[in-house]
């Protein structure tokens, strides 16, 4: 497994992204399971989804220095969590790479995603109108990193019953390759405003946020 980027966002947060780069028999070497979590390997059919949590798993060894166990449930919502230790954490993955933020500051959140053309099909499925009048000439990446915003945001909060549609709205908001924009998340009588760091990295488009 090969690191190709690690940031540190201040004193208390820091994300990591790896290459994946072994078999799945090298990864699961390098980890300790307990019967829950080789349970929840087994459920997944061999293949890139296997891989995905495995790296994860040994990303999160590698940045928290430790060979040993590492509890690391996931709540009711699927949010995992470390009971042990004093991060809340959030983990991405997309084709050969896997992601993991950390931060001692409070709830958050990543998504990696690789920028494919295909974004423009389901742009209305996730973007409402006053959101698409600002993506400027079908931006494919600006399209991304609205779409990396509201996943790290719905990662962050952890509440299954929140649509990218429906509970959040993004702020106008000029493309660069790097940048921040606003995102509002309204849900039932709570509204709440994040600012979702984005940029490109490589064919991929990475989002992240920390409360």
């Amino acid at each position: 497994m090969a690191l190709v980027y690690l940031r540190e966002l201040d004193n208390d947060t820091r994300f990591a992204i790896w290459k994946i780069e072994e078999t799945a028999e090298e990864l699961l070497n390098r980890l300790q399971l307990d019967e829950q979590e080789k349970s929840v390997l087994e459920r997944f059919s061999k293949g890139k989804r296997t891989l995905h949590w495995l790296a994860s798993r040994v990303l999160l060894r590698c940045l928290l220095k430790t060979d040993g166990f590492i509890s690391c449930p996931s709540d009711e919502n699927g949010k995992p969590y470390l009971p042990n230790y004093p991060y809340q954490i959030s983990f991405t993955h997309s084709y050969d790479y896997a992601g993991l933020i950390m931060s001692q500051r409070g709830p958050c959140g990543i998504d990696l995603e690789i920028v494919k053309d295909k974004v423009l099909r389901i742009q209305e499925k996730f973007m409402k109108p006053n959101e698409l009048a600002f993506i400027q000439n079908n931006n494919v990446e600006q399209l991304y990193a609205c779409w990396c915003a509201k996943e790290a945001v719905y990662k962050l909060q952890g509440n299954k019953g929140v649509s990218f549609l429906e509970n959040m709205t993004i702020l106008p908001f000029q493309y660069k390759p790097q940048g921040v924009m606003t995102l509002i998340l309204r849900k039932d009588s709570i509204e709440k405003s994040f600012q979702v760091y984005y940029e490109k990295f490589q064919d991929y488009m990475l989002g992240y946020v920390v409360d």
